[in-house]
């Protein structure tokens, strides 16, 4: 069981603190919930207890994983003759996933394919996410803010793409 101060992500938003345990009574029934403070945006989640394997939340990477993070941003991307439509929703599910190596494999690949062809709308919005949710989990591990740690994986992006 997670404890408060213990340092977490939760797919969908990034990475956070838990800062309280709280018991919530919804629809006529006592529920307890995590309270996570995600600093990237500030925002506040309440995630039930009984839901926490369901949702996907686990604790961040440990500080020693941070080479395989930057191996993933520096490396080459594989296939990238897909259509966009197929891309999108690989990409999608990588990002729900939770796992941070597929969430970093995103932002390496979405950010190199917008150098080569502007992205659609979609896809940009989809970039913008998973690099919030890699940036809030690095922010916590590397002990930087968030325009530093944002600096840093720009300039972790493969050296030979069009682009740079």
């Amino acid at each position: 069981m997670l404890a408060v101060g213990d340092r977490v992500v939760y797919p969908s938003y990034g990475a956070g603190v838990i800062e309280a345990i709280e018991e919530h009574e919804v629809l006529g029934e006592k529920h307890h919930y995590y309270v996570l403070t995600i600093p990237y945006g500030g925002m506040k989640v309440m995630i039930p207890l009984d839901k926490v394997e369901s949702v996907g939340l686990r604790e961040v990477i440990p500080v020693m994983e941070i080479p395989k993070v930057v191996e993933v941003l520096s490396s080459q991307p594989g296939h990238t003759n897909i259509s966009w439509n197929r891309r999108f929703h690989l990409n999608l599910s990588k990002v729900k996933s939770g796992c941070i190596y597929e969430v970093a494999e995103v932002v390496r690949n979405l950010t190199i394919q917008d150098r080569l062809k502007r992205l659609s709308t979609g896809e940009r919005r989809l970039l913008e996410t998973a690099k919030q949710i890699l940036i809030s989990e690095l922010v916590l591990v590397c002990g930087k803010d968030v325009h530093s740690t944002e600096v840093w994986i720009n300039g972790l992006f493969p050296e030979n793409t069009p682009g740079n």
